[in-house]
C-alpha cells in the first residue's frame, strides 16, 4: 500500500525577497511624490530668488532716456545684454565693472567729430563735451588774451562742424614827426622903417603819434592811431620890424610921368599914397601853398611858409624880385589892390610878381597876364585916410 502525502491547510510563511518586493511596492509611491515636492520647491525657490535679482536700471543713450529690466550684476552685462556698442571716444557715468543696483541711471556720451584749425594747421578731433570753448579746452590748446574762437566759445558743438583758433597780436608802435614853429612880428620903434631882426630863432617840435596794428594769423588787418603826444613843443620865431621913420630918400625913378625928386603923392583906391618908384608893364601870375606851386602838401615842413617868414595870406601876399621890391614893402596893383612883398621864387625875376590865392584851382586858371602897373609904396601900410 502506498502511503497518501499529507495536505498542508495554510500559506507558508513568506520568504526575504517577497518582503523586500512588498516594501519597495508600498514606499514606490511615497518616494515620488517626496521628488515632486522637492522639484517644486526648488523651482519656486529658483523663481524667487529671479525676481529678487531682477533690477530696473535706467540708460540714457546720447539723451534719450529708457528703463529696462536685468539680472547682470554690472555695466559690462547690461550693455552686452542690451547690445549697446560704446565707441572708443564715449564716455560712460560708470565704469564697466562697477555693480548695479535698482535703480542705477547709466549715462552714455556719444562723442561727435569736429575739424579743429588753429596755428596753421587741421586736426579731426572727437569729443563729447557740449560747447566749442569744452573741446579747445580739452585739447589743451592755449590761448593768449586777444585770441578768438569760431564760432564763440559758447556755441554748442554739432557733428562736423570746423572750430577755428584765430591767433590776434596787437602791436604798438610810435612815430615822431616835426612840428613847424611860428613866426610872430613885434613892432621895434628903435629899427628903421622897412628893417627886421630875429629877435627869437624859430626851433622846430616834435609830435609822437601812437599807432596800434592787429595781425590776426600774421596777417595785417587794422590799423589805427591810438594817442598822440607832444615831445617837445615848437618855439616860436620873433622878428622885431622896424617902424622908425628915416629921411626920405630920392626916388630912384619913375618908369613914367611924374619924375621928381622925392616920393610922389599918387591917388590909389581913393586914397592918397606917398609912393616911391612906379612900375610899368609888370607880369603877374598867381601861386598857391598846394604841391603843384611849391612842392609841399599839408603837414611838410614849412608848408605855407614864406621866405620873410609869415604865413600866406590871401589878399597880402605876394612874390617877388628882392632886387626889384624889397621884401617886407607894401605896393599896389592896379586892378589887384595893395599886397605885401613876403615871399619870392626861383621863376620870379625882375619886373614879375607872384599873387597867392588859397585857392590852388583859381591859381591855376589865373595864368600870364601883362601890361600892369605897379606902385611901390614901402614898408608901411597906408592907413584909411
Amino acid at each position: 500500500m502506498g502511503a497518501i502525502p499529507v495536505q498542508e491547510t495554510h500559506d507558508p510563511r513568506p520568504t526575504g525577497k517577497l518582503f523586500a518586493l512588498r516594501w519597495k511596492h508600498e514606499h514606490l509611491r511615497a518616494a515620488l511624490l517626496a521628488a515632486v515636492l522637492v522639484f517644486a520647491i526648488t523651482i519656486m525657490f529658483v523663481s524667487l530668488l529671479q525676481k529678487a535679482a531682477t533690477k530696473s536700471i535706467t540708460i540714457v543713450d546720447n539723451g534719450i532716456s529708457k528703463v529696462v529690466s536685468t539680472t547682470t550684476s554690472n555695466v559690462l552685462g547690461l550693455l552686452e545684454e542690451q547690445d549697446i556698442y560704446i565707441g572708443p571716444n564715449d564716455r560712460l557715468s560708470m565704469a564697466a565693472v562697477d555693480p548695479l543696483q535698482e535703480g542705477s541711471r547709466l549715462v552714455i556720451d556719444r562723442a561727435v567729430g569736429v575739424m579743429i584749425q588753429a596755428d596753421g594747421k587741421q586736426q579731426v578731433a572727437y569729443s563729447t563735451e557740449d560747447t566749442v570753448g569744452g573741446v579747445i579746452e580739452s585739447l589743451n590748446l592755449k590761448l593768449s588774451e586777444h585770441d578768438r574762437i569760431v564760432p564763440e566759445a559758447d556755441s554748442p558743438l554739432r557733428e562736423g562742424m570746423t572750430v577755428s583758433v584765430v591767433r590776434v597780436r596787437k602791436e604798438v608802435t610810435e612815430t615822431r614827426r616835426p612840428i613847424a614853429f611860428k613866426v610872430v612880428e613885434q613892432k621895434n620903434a628903435d629899427l628903421e622903417e622897412g628893417k627886421t631882426k630875429v629877435v627869437t630863432e624859430g626851433q622846430k617840435g616834435v609830435v609822437v603819434y601812437k599807432t596800434e596794428k592787429v595781425y590776426e594769423d600774421g596777417q595785417l588787418v587794422s590799423e589805427e592811431t591810438v594817442g598822440k603826444t607832444i615831445a617837445k613843443p615848437a618855439v616860436q620865431q620873433v622878428v622885431a620890424v622896424g617902424t622908425k621913420k628915416k629921411a626920405e630918400v630920392a626916388i630912384a625913378s619913375f618908369s613914367g610921368p611924374p619924375t621928381a625928386a622925392e616920393a610922389q603923392v599918387v591917388k590909389l583906391n581913393g586914397k592918397s599914397v606917398k609912393v616911391k618908384r612906379m612900375l610899368n608893364n609888370v607880369t603877374l601870375t598867381a601861386y598857391s601853398a598846394g604841391f603843384a606851386s611849391t612842392g609841399k602838401s599839408k603837414g611838410d615842413e614849412g608848408y605855407g611858409i614864406t621866405r620873410s617868414g609869415t604865413t600866406v595870406k590871401e589878399g597880402r601876399t605876394i612874390a617877388v624880385d628882392p632886387k626889384v621890391i624889397p621884401l617886407g614893402w607894401w605896393v599896389y596893383i592896379d586892378g589887384i589892390g595893395f599886397r605885401r612883398a613876403e615871399d619870392t621864387g626861383s621863376a620870379v625875376k625882375g619886373k614879375k610878381i607872384d599873387v597867392y590865392y588859397d585857392s590852388e584851382k583859381y591859381a591855376n586858371k589865373f595864368g600870364l597876364k601883362r601890361g600892369y602897373t605897379v606902385y611901390v609904396i614901402g614898408p608901411v601900410k597906408p592907413s584909411a585916410d
